[in-house]
């Protein structure tokens, strides 16, 4: 509040606020561009940020939900409310392409889209993980899965022959 009077957001300020805002474990991308935010509801007293998790009991999203709080409020918005909602499904699908650059440049293999065929098919989504994934670094097809788990539960481990680089894959879902 400045002098008394209660300031007008605009919507799309919030979200270039919260474009500010990047994932604890993937630094280079914000919530935005991963799709964890899914929308910002203009209450007369009060703004709600609805996030939906990458996974069910994805650690980083209490962190996420105070990075956002915090970054509210930096700017002034103090009637805040972050709301987790569980009425979606996550998908990689909800990751711009932009967002799948910069972890191609941070040397993580992008996801790719995922099979419209089987949404929700969890298992044919880890036969898929198996697959053959480009090398972020050499771009070369000669890569094999080492591991279904990387350094978090949404990544695979992979080592690619050509460059001898180990990398890891972010899973689509």
């Amino acid at each position: 509040m400045l002098n008394g009077v209660k300031p007008t957001y605009r919507t799309g300020h919030i979200w270039s606020l919260l474009s500010e805002v990047t994932d604890p474990e993937i630094p280079v991308l914000n919530v935005v561009e991963m799709g964890i935010v899914r929308g910002i509801e203009m209450g007369r007293d009060e703004i709600v940020v609805r996030i939906t998790p990458t996974y069910s009991g994805c650690p980083a999203m209490n962190a996420i939900e105070t990075d956002i709080r915090k970054k509210l409020q930096e700017k002034g918005i103090e009637n805040i409310r972050v709301k987790t909602d569980y009425s979606e499904t996550w998908t990689t699908d909800w990751m711009t392409d932009e967002a799948k650059r910069k972890l191609k440049e941070y040397g993580i293999a992008p996801p790719e889209k995922t099979d419209p065929e089987t949404p929700g098919d969890y298992l044919s989504v880890i036969r898929k993980s198996q697959k053959i994934v480009p090398c972020p670094y050499c771009d070369s097809l000669e890569t094999e899965l080492q591991s279904e788990f990387g350094s978090t539960a949404c990544k695979a481990q992979y080592y690619c022959h050509s460059c001898a680089e180990p990398f890891e894959y972010f899973k689509c879902i």
